[in-house]
């Protein structure tokens, strides 16, 4: 059991963030907000921005539950609901060709744009966080403090990786645009958002189990 748990947070937590932050789709808005930043700046906003976006999902995670308490917001409700955000975003990467994060066209004149609006809401945006929030419930359902320890170390361990892929990423964003080219990373986008409706859907058809076996 605790091997399947393992496969299931690590490997499925980590899918489905990647897939949800999609990294290449942010290489546009960064290269945008950091075209005259030296290369030492460049480097010091994409470190922030991981960062950053690593802590508003472990606040997800961690606190996801207490909100859904607190709001008395059931785990089925918040699996469909959050399985409809994020096949919503999905649909529109993939016949839209729209990234589901905010970017803005020009920059304002400032110089740090870690947090906003390179971690929140362009890596870690309410698609992110839906589905953190709803991993936290699936934890949360588990027996047994051994099984619910190594989901959540999983889970943590998945965000880590994929905020540590999205540095790397943004580290060689200029090389990475300069290959893939424009119709590379609308082929990106297009497969991130198949793979975010099939997480939406999974996602739902959880809830839809939740609801029914507490009929």
């Amino acid at each position: 059991m605790l091997k399947d748990l393992y496969l299931q947070f690590l490997f499925g937590g980590l899918i489905s963030l990647i897939t949800i932050t999609n990294p290449l789709s942010k290489i546009p808005l960064f290269i945008t907000l950091t075209r005259d930043m030296s290369d030492e700046g460049r480097a010091h906003q994409a470190r922030r921005a991981c960062l950053f976006a690593a802590g508003i999902m472990l606040v997800s995670l961690l606190a996801g539950n207490l909100i859904l308490a607190l709001f008395g917001i059931s785990y089925g409700a918040l699996r469909i609901a959050g399985g409809l955000v994020v096949a919503v975003l999905g649909y529109r990467m993939l016949f839209l060709s729209q990234d589901p994060g905010m970017a803005p066209k020009t920059s304002d004149g400032k110089e740090d744009y870690a947090f906003f609006p390179l971690a929140m809401p362009g890596i870690s945006g309410p698609g992110t966080i839906a589905v953190v929030i709803g991993i936290a419930t699936e934890i949360a359902e588990l027996h047994g403090v051994p099984a619910k320890a190594l989901a959540m170390a999983m889970t943590v361990l998945a965000i880590f990786l994929t905020c540590l892929g999205t540095w790397l990423v943004l580290r060689s964003s200029t090389l990475i645009a300069e290959k893939l080219g424009r119709s590379g990373r609308e082929v990106m986008t297009r497969l991130m958002g198949f793979l975010l409706i099939c997480v939406g859907v999974q996602f739902i058809g959880s809830g839809v189990r939740t609801f029914l076996a507490g009929s």
